[in-house]
């Protein structure tokens, strides 16, 4: 017996199916630790959210690196409730943390803006707006013009020089000549 098992090792068909099958063993071993020890991480911190959440208000000491920001969103799960924090503790400056303060962490409910709820209330039905054809001007350049006086004159205002370079593909927007015909965006 112990030579018949012998023999079927020796194949190299056999040695290849062997080191395949313990591969594919400690692939899905692994993924299965990995995701087991996923969920009781997961259960610990949602177990330490809901002490959390039970015991503030608390007092808080600033680490190096935190701002209000990342305080609230570790105490409410939502950034936007660093104004409550800030209120709490009559900061005048909310980015002058220094390391080792204490801030007291005041027991509110998190702020809704990021919530995903939809208030209530009645709903309005919007109707889209005629959208308007855009026109495009044509200008023929005359002695004297450059782009900023054109922009002027047409729009208003000089700064829209750059629309009417890009529109015309223009290399050299200084350089323009009497004749050239412009498309005005």
């Amino acid at each position: 017996m112990v030579n018949n098992l012998t023999k079927r090792l020796q194949s190299p068909d056999s040695f290849v199916s062997l080191i395949l099958g313990l591969a594919v063993i400690l692939v899905v071993g692994t993924l299965v630790f990995n995701y087991v020890s996923g969920k009781r991480e997961q259960s610990k911190v949602n177990q330490s959210q809901q002490e959390g959440q039970k015991s503030l208000p608390l007092t808080h000491a600033v680490a190096k690196g935190e701002t209000l920001w990342s305080i609230a969103q570790t105490y409410y799960k939502n950034g936007y409730n660093w104004v409550d924090i800030q209120k709490a503790n009559n900061l005048s400056n909310p980015e002058a943390l220094e390391v080792g303060q204490s801030l007291t962490i005041p027991e509110v409910k998190p702020d809704a803006t990021s919530s995903g709820e939809i208030a209530s209330g009645s709903m309005t039905e919007v109707s889209p707006t005629p959208t308007q054809t855009i026109q495009t001007k044509v200008y023929r350049v005359v002695h004297g013009d450059n782009l900023w006086n054109i922009a002027t004159a047409q729009y208003g205002s000089g700064y829209r020089w750059v629309d009417i370079a890009r529109a015309n593909n223009l290399v050299n927007p200084d350089l323009i000549h009497a004749g050239n015909v412009f498309t005005l965006p």
